[in-house]
């Protein structure tokens, strides 16, 4: 039993450096061997104790935190993610809303026109190729988890200026205002597709008139659906629609379709205050049917919320008055609310 009593030692002391030095003389002062080793074997058995539990805590100290996951734009935009959820008829962001003081016209519409009897001015009309252009969109979700625990309605309105401030020959009239109500139903969904998210799927309808009586008088109502997958700080929609059908006393602008287009494409950066965005719109045609446009807005940071904003479109429909007329148009002023 001598021999044993080192060897036991060596190996109960390296465990119980924890221990107090009060606490090791207590037990070398045991007369009796096995009543010292029980003694040594508790204060042991305490300092493993408290040496795990450094070592989990020094490990907890130098865990890395997990990193945040990235914000949603389309999450945010369409209260799509479980934080955003749970609130209705609060007004939020649609489409962007900007004054643009200055947005030049390079072709003026001077006989604006359809193939509709009564739809042809035999007028000229007598505007200035720069002019004042703004926009204000909102949406409110009127309903939430229609189909059980998804789909969401919404209700959105645009309506989109152009104002000839510059021309005090024809006292500065509005040119142009287009009309831009729709009802949309949302659904959330979250597939991979190419490296992309897939967030929503919508579908609504849509009307937009220009509110002129004849010969001006321009509108059309369509089902759009919608397709929206998001990456990173981009965003990506694709939107096809269906005209409805029109009875030709009622209809303004039978041709409207290959003009405007049947569907369109929107891609969108949002990158440190900055948004970049570009739509392409297509009648989906060929011949003389094949038409369409390109828009290019940029949005950048002046102060807090405000935003210069540069626009630029070419190709036919930049208003419902123009929609079979083709012109590139540029804008320059400010935004207060963008896409995101």
């Amino acid at each position: 039993m001598a021999r044993v009593t080192p060897l036991l030692l060596l190996a109960v002391l390296p465990l119980a450096h924890a221990a107090s030095p009060q606490d090791l003389a207590s037990c070398r002062d045991i007369e009796n061997q096995a009543e010292r080793l029980v003694c040594y074997d508790r204060l042991a058995g305490r300092a493993a104790i408290d040496e795990g539990a450094g070592n989990v805590t020094e490990a907890a100290r130098h865990e890395p935190e997990p990193e945040a996951a990235p914000a949603s734009l389309l999450g945010r935009a369409w209260e799509l993610d479980e934080s955003e959820r749970g609130q209705t008829l609060r007004l939020r962001p649609y489409k962007p809303v900007y004054v643009l003081p200055f947005a030049y016209g390079s072709r003026l519409n001077a006989y604006p026109n359809t193939p509709s009897a009564g739809h042809t001015s035999t007028t000229p009309a007598i505007y200035d190729h720069s002019e004042a252009k703004f926009q204000i969109s909102l949406k409110v979700k009127m309903l939430e988890d229609v189909f059980g625990e998804n789909g969401d309605l919404w209700f959105g309105y645009t309506q989109s200026s152009h104002w000839q401030v510059f021309s005090g020959v024809s006292s500065r009239p509005f040119r142009e205002t287009n009309y831009e109500p729709e009802a949309m139903l949302v659904w959330r969904t979250d597939y991979q597709l190419g490296g992309w998210r897939g967030r929503m799927l919508g579908l609504g309808v849509n009307h937009q008139s220009n509110g002129q009586s004849l010969p001006q008088s321009r509108s059309w109502n369509r089902v759009i659906a919608n397709i929206a997958l998001e990456k990173d700080e981009w965003t990506v929609a694709l939107r096809p629609w269906w005209r409805i059908p029109e009875s030709a006393r009622q209809d303004d602008n039978p041709d409207i379709a290959n003009y405007l287009g049947r569907a369109d494409l929107q891609l969108i950066r949002a990158f440190g205050g900055h948004q970049l965005s570009l739509t392409l719109r297509h009648s989906l045609r060929g011949g003389n049917n094949a038409h369409g446009a390109a828009q290019l807005d940029y949005a950048f940071p002046i102060a807090g919320s405000m935003r210069g904003h540069l626009q630029w479109f070419s190709g036919y429909g930049e208003s419902l008055i123009d929609y079979n007329h083709r012109s590139n148009y540029y804008g320059v002023g400010i935004s207060m609310l963008e896409w995101y």
